[in-house]
């Protein structure tokens, strides 16, 4: 069983506290304003991407994908992909230990994992340990459905090559399943506002465009530092052809006023 790594620290770590929170995030002035009320039957969706900093900044601006996600209707099983922040364990790593959290234990889909652990995708825990990215996910899709089943891959290489090798492997795994993909990136990190949202808005035209090499190239020559760009590559390469819809951007400066902003984008991409 992996611990939380950031619950009373990116979110509350009591259950109520942590509910209450959550539907603070679809409720107030920067999130969809409405409670997901119901669980749709229509399963168009096939991506997501979602920001993951604490939920007092990025909560409400995640909480849009996720109300799309709940009318849509909800997969058999997620595969949620983020970046290596801490640097542990191998570059490309899948977790096999279950996920505790305050709203319950999201459990591993063993065989979609063992399907997928190939070549440098490798079975490691350590560098899920101690990483958020994943991890701030979960309390989100719990809310929405007490029985979870996901794997987690967790991507310190972030190069277009690594990123391809990722996305071929989860196209392969993923025929005849019933999988959404959950991208997860903050965007811009600690630059002015009109900065952020310049540059951000151009990565975001790469991936509402479907375009990984594309947004590669614009992260790389812009100097856009968003810090998911892998997981969002490999989830356009294991999607190929999306249609994309930019359903929020904010700043973190949007909920204090900073003179330097994190970006943060709610995405979805269709079937």
């Amino acid at each position: 069983m992996r611990r939380p790594a950031v619950a009373g620290q990116f979110y509350s770590e009591e259950r109520e506290d942590l509910v209450t929170e959550i539907e603070a995030c679809y409720s107030g002035t920067m999130g969809p304003g409405v409670l997901p009320d119901r669980i749709g039957e229509g399963r168009s969706l096939a991506g997501l991407v979602v920001p993951h900093a604490g939920y007092v900044y990025s909560g409400p601006v995640a909480s849009h994908a996720y109300l799309a996600l709940a009318k849509d209707g909800l997969p058999e099983c997620f595969v949620i992909l983020g970046p290596n922040h801490t640097g542990h364990g191998m570059p490309l790593a899948l977790a096999m230990d279950d996920f505790e959290t305050p709203l319950g234990v999201a459990r591993i889909d063993k065989e979609l994992a063992d399907d997928l652990a190939k070549g440098a995708l490798q079975k490691d825990e350590e560098a899920h340990r101690y990483e958020h990215s994943i991890e701030v996910q979960l309390p989100f899709l719990l809310h929405l459905k007490e029985e979870l089943k996901f794997v987690p891959i967790c991507m310190g290489a972030q190069d277009f090559e690594s990123a391809k090798m990722v996305g071929s492997l989860l196209a392969d795994a993923l025929q005849d399943r019933d999988v959404v993909i959950i991208a997860s990136t903050d965007f811009s990190h600690y630059v002015p506002r009109e900065v952020a949202t310049s540059k951000d808005r151009m990565a975001i035209d790469r991936i509402l465009a479907g375009d990984p090499r594309g947004l590669y190239d614009v992260v790389m020559e812009q100097n856009v530092t968003m810090c998911g760009y892998g997981p969002v590559m490999a989830t356009l390469v294991a999607l190929g052809r999306t249609k994309g819809e930019l359903l929020k951007y904010g700043t973190s400066g949007d909920v204090h006023p900073m003179r330097d902003v994190v970006g943060y984008a709610s995405i979805t991409l269709g079937m």
